[in-house]
Protein backbone atom coordinates (compact mmCIF):
# COMPACT_ATOMS: atom_id res chain seq x y z
CA UNK A 1 0.00 0.00 0.00
CA UNK A 2 1.41 3.50 -0.76
CA UNK A 3 1.45 6.56 1.27
CA UNK A 4 -0.80 8.98 -0.91
CA UNK A 5 1.33 12.09 -1.19
CA UNK A 6 -0.61 15.81 -0.92
CA UNK A 7 0.41 18.84 -2.52
CA UNK A 8 -0.63 22.36 -1.55
CA UNK A 9 -0.79 25.05 -4.50
CA UNK A 10 -0.89 28.70 -3.61
CA UNK A 11 -2.71 31.36 -6.28
CA UNK A 12 0.05 33.93 -5.44
CA UNK A 13 -2.00 36.74 -6.88
CA UNK A 14 -4.29 36.50 -4.16
CA UNK A 15 -2.53 35.84 -1.41
CA UNK A 16 -2.05 38.70 0.77
CA UNK A 17 0.75 36.95 3.12
CA UNK A 18 -1.35 36.92 6.11
CA UNK A 19 0.64 33.96 7.55
CA UNK A 20 -2.46 32.12 8.43
CA UNK A 21 -2.01 29.43 6.87
CA UNK A 22 1.07 28.70 8.19
CA UNK A 23 0.04 29.26 11.54
CA UNK A 24 -2.62 25.72 11.95
CA UNK A 25 -0.42 24.00 9.35
CA UNK A 26 0.98 21.39 12.12
CA UNK A 27 3.43 20.09 10.10
CA UNK A 28 4.90 23.69 8.68
CA UNK A 29 4.39 23.28 4.83
CA UNK A 30 3.97 27.32 4.58
CA UNK A 31 6.39 29.44 4.59
CA UNK A 32 6.53 33.07 3.37
CA UNK A 33 7.60 33.83 0.35
CA UNK A 34 10.69 36.45 -0.11
CA UNK A 35 9.31 37.29 -3.66
CA UNK A 36 6.34 40.03 -3.89
CA UNK A 37 3.11 39.05 -5.89
CA UNK A 38 1.59 41.59 -8.41
CA UNK A 39 0.09 43.63 -5.38
CA UNK A 40 2.85 43.90 -3.69
CA UNK A 41 2.33 41.15 -1.20
CA UNK A 42 5.37 38.35 0.09
CA UNK A 43 2.86 35.90 -0.40
CA UNK A 44 3.43 32.13 1.10
CA UNK A 45 4.55 29.12 -0.56
CA UNK A 46 5.61 25.93 0.37
CA UNK A 47 8.05 24.91 2.16
CA UNK A 48 10.81 22.85 -0.03
CA UNK A 49 11.00 19.19 1.78
CA UNK A 50 8.02 19.49 4.03
CA UNK A 51 4.94 16.76 3.45
CA UNK A 52 1.50 17.64 4.00
CA UNK A 53 -0.82 15.41 5.75
CA UNK A 54 -3.81 16.91 3.86
CA UNK A 55 -5.72 17.80 6.95
CA UNK A 56 -6.93 20.72 4.64
CA UNK A 57 -6.43 23.37 7.83
CA UNK A 58 -4.71 25.97 5.50
CA UNK A 59 -7.59 25.98 2.98
CA UNK A 60 -10.76 26.51 5.92
CA UNK A 61 -8.37 29.75 7.26
CA UNK A 62 -7.38 31.32 3.82
CA UNK A 63 -9.31 34.19 3.94
CA UNK A 64 -8.57 34.89 0.27
CA UNK A 65 -9.55 31.24 -0.75
CA UNK A 66 -5.73 30.96 -1.92
CA UNK A 67 -4.80 27.47 -1.46
CA UNK A 68 -5.98 24.55 -2.70
CA UNK A 69 -4.86 20.88 -1.61
CA UNK A 70 -4.51 18.16 -4.26
CA UNK A 71 -3.74 14.17 -3.58
CA UNK A 72 -1.05 12.93 -5.91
Amino acid sequence: MSKTKNKVVIRTEYCKGCGLCAAVCKKGVLQTSENLNKQGYYYMEPAEGAECTGCMSCTLVCPDLAIEVYSE
